[in-house]
């Protein structure tokens, strides 16, 4: 590792924004890349459901279950995945979470009862805990707070992206696949699905540093650039960094029930959009496919623009909140209008595009006050208790669809949720959370 030699001026901001335009380049289109990988191989069982669940005669109420049993092992090794990811680097941790949960998500090929669809989902949960944090926090480690927001939403914008390619991808592979070799489509489509999952593991091994410090690819004068713009954000030494500091802090928890509802928006669209889609009156796979591809491509457009204005501006609640309450408003129609395709898209279009922007707005706000292994571990902590969302939303979803013969009542009582996740963000002062020069060093540190 080389040591970068002593500056003899400091950068203006024309030399900073190069040196992150060489970064940005190097590290998102990879990162989204993992990113939207791993996001298709969590959510493809909401396209395997339109087959399996005839052929294996499992009712709506077992596959919530399992759908959100991924979230039971991801809630429970969430927290310990990103505070050994930042012990022992990036590159090694990321490089094996993307391995397992390939050969995991391959495997649900397999399942032929209940149970092993439980097992199954509870595995790739283990498998994956731990990613999207410590990706969250590994960019903290290259980009200070006024770049973040939008650093984060081109990351994010894998889960959308996942969806626009992946609907289409997952319907076609359904409907062209069906019975070849002896296997169903929705067979073939956990196996097809795993593949890039598994490249990508040895890719991120070649591709990717646990720091700027020993990138190869960085001039001593470029890691220098990075080191004095992410000292702006820690000026005294005294700013809280430890896991105990995390874990007491009352802002991390209630930024634990707040992302718990806006990630419930987000898994009912990850997770129920093609039931909606089909049971509003499409029939075909590919069609479905399609049809989902439109809210995200909306949402990618919204995520990006929201969070390119906050970090413009340096205002992170509002930038939240209204994209919460765009989520509840599409969500609202997406019930009235249940029984028109239409009309029942728009309302997605809505709830997805919110629920998505929400979310990329969401992690700008504890990247505010937390650093070092405090923001390991309170982004993971925060990102844990959040996807319990996930089995919550499938779970309820699936048993007020057998209730009642429709999604419409749950979609009403996420939309609720959404409001309350809004209404939460403002009991955070903004001077808190919004960027330097809005907010002392003291107000930003992790304390109770």
């Amino acid at each position: 590792m080389t040591t970068p030699s002593a500056p003899t001026h400091l950068p203006d901001s024309a030399e900073v924004n190069a040196v992150y335009r060489k970064v940005s380049w190097r590290l998102i289109p990879f990162l989204f890349i993992c990113y939207t990988a791993a996001y298709l191989d969590r959510v493809n069982v909401g396209f395997a459901k339109l087959q399996m669940l005839d052929e294996l005669k499992f009712s709506d109420a077992v596959y919530g279950l399992g759908a959100g049993m991924f979230f039971v092992g991801y809630i429970i090794f969430e927290v310990p995945s990103n505070v050994i990811l930042q012990k022992v680097g990036a590159k090694v941790w990321i490089a094996r979470i993307m391995f397992t949960w390939a050969i995991i998500s391959a495997a649900m090929a397999l399942v032929t009862t209940p149970m092993m669809f439980y097992v199954l989902r509870f595995l790739l949960g283990v498998a994956e805990a731990g990613f999207i944090p410590g990706i969250l926090f590994y960019l903290t480690k290259w980009y200070p707070a006024a770049r973040r927001g939008r650093v984060f939403a081109l990351f994010l914008a894998a889960i959308p992206v996942a969806s626009i390619f992946g609907g289409p991808l997952s319907g076609w592979i359904l409907q062209t696949f069906h019975g070849s070799g002896g296997l169903s489509g929705w067979q073939w489509m956990f196996i097809i699905e795993a593949i890039p999952s598994l490249l990508l593991t040895f890719a991120v091994l070649k591709w990717l540093d646990n720091s700027h410090k020993v990138a190869k690819w960085l001039t001593d004068r470029e890691k220098f650039v990075i080191e004095h713009s992410l000292a702006q954000d820690v000026p005294t030494k005294d700013h809280a960094h430890s896991f105990a500091a995390a874990m007491k802090s009352r802002k991390v928890w209630l930024l634990s029930v707040i992302y718990f509802t806006i990630a419930m928006g987000i898994y009912v669209n990850s997770f129920w959009l093609p039931t909606i889609i089909q049971r509003s009156g499409v029939s075909s796979a590919l069609t479905i496919g399609l049809l989902t591809a439109v809210p995200y491509t909306v949402a990618v457009i919204a995520m990006i623009v929201n969070s390119s204005h906050a970090d413009r501006t340096g205002e992170r609640r509002w930038h939240t909140i209204v994209p919460c309450l765009a989520t509840a408003t599409g969500l609202v129609l997406t019930g009235i209008f249940a029984g028109s395709p239409v009309m029942a898209l728009v309302g997605l279009i809505i709830a997805a595009a919110g629920a998505s922007t929400a979310q990329a707005a969401f992690f700008s706000l504890p990247a505010a006050f937390m650093s070092g292994v405090a923001a390991a571990a309170g982004i993971a902590l925060i990102n844990s208790v959040g996807n319990i969302a996930g089995l919550v939303s499938t779970s309820v979803v699936g048993w007020m669809s057998n209730v009642t013969g429709s999604t419409t009542s749950s979609l009403y009582a996420i939309a609720a949720l959404m409001v309350v996740g809004a209404l939460l963000i403002l009991t955070i002062p903004a001077k808190v959370v919004n960027d330097k020069g809005l907010a002392s060093t003291e107000e930003k540190k992790v304390v109770a």
